[in-house]
């Protein structure tokens, strides 16, 4: 009789680890979606300032409209993105532009004394700051739901019950990493 209250008790104890475990990593995995829809909004935020952003710009930029059709192209190109390494391509195609944009303003000083460009200025860096910000969420989440799935005994459960791993939101292209050289003596 003492055997069968323990095995019993024993049954109870480890279906309550497994419920206990299945439902962290539910929980890391909303937290999950949760930290990419913070950089999916504050990335939206972004592009819906560009509009303005390049029509201020175009007036004193006039010869340097690739740079102002590769932003309105990317903006475009973010509507129909779909899945977060899209996304992720996207930013990191928009943010060189950006710092493109940025360095090249320095070469008009009617462009830079203008206060709706520096209002635009001031909101994009306010965004940027924020972006950078739900990233670093976004990966820290990432990292601990991807370690749950690892550790034991949360990899038994993790695996019986179709838990993937989530990518990082990381820079793939290089020369995002780097500061814009703007060189016009060429």
């Amino acid at each position: 009789m003492g055997l069968v209250i323990a095995l019993i008790i024993i049954v109870v104890v480890l279906i309550i680890a497994i419920v206990g475990i299945y439902n962290s990593l539910v929980t890391l995995r909303q937290r999950v979606k949760n930290a990419w829809s913070q950089i999916d909004v504050q990335l939206q935020r972004r592009f819906d300032l560009i509009p303005n952003f390049v029509e201020t710009v175009k007036g004193y930029m006039g010869h340097e409209k690739d740079v102002l059709t590769k932003v309105t192209e990317l903006r475009s190109s973010w509507a129909t993105a779909s899945s977060v390494s899209e996304k992720v391509d996207l930013d990191n195609q928009l943010s060189s532009t950006l710092k493109t944009i940025m360095a090249i303003s320095e070469n008009y000083p009617e462009l830079k004394a203008n206060q709706n460009f520096l209002d635009l200025q001031e909101e994009l860096r306010n965004t940027e700051n924020k972006i950078s910000y739900s990233r670093q969420f976004y990966n820290d989440t990432v990292t601990r739901y991807n370690t749950k799935l690892e550790l034991f005994p949360s990899n038994f459960v993790a695996s019986m019950s179709h838990f993937t791993p989530e990518t990082l939101f990381e820079v793939e292209n290089e020369e995002v990493k780097h500061n814009v050289k703007v060189d016009f003596n060429n």
